[in-house]
């Protein structure tokens, strides 16, 4: 089961967990959304578990919850960059929308 995996590193919003033949990407934002398909990621061209996130105007839209790299195709340091640049994405979303107070 994927809680049960050793986390490599964590970061605000993502984990990076030791699969047996993958390292697995999974993206903290999405916890608890109920997966509704597994199917390669458009974006990264790997293995996903996707589900769907309804907008303001009842639009579903699929989302990553996590992705699984082959340890024989990437190492740890490729999953960094991915995750790296999700934990920045996320990081500018949330000061553009909860800007801190600063008096």
């Amino acid at each position: 089961m994927l809680l049960d995996l050793p986390i490599l590193e964590k970061g605000s919003f993502y984990f990076i967990k030791d699969g047996n033949s993958t390292i697995v990407l999974e993206d903290k934002t999405k916890r608890g959304l109920e997966i509704k398909e597994t199917s390669t990621d458009e974006t990264l061209k790997v293995k996903a578990d996707k589900g769907m996130i309804h907008d303001m105007d009842g639009i579903g839209h699929w989302v990553p919850i996590r992705w699984y790299f082959s340890k024989d195709s990437y190492d740890l340091s490729d999953v960094q960059l991915h995750a790296n640049a999700m934990e920045k994405k996320y990081t500018e979303l949330r000061e553009l929308t909860c800007p801190q107070d600063d008096d």
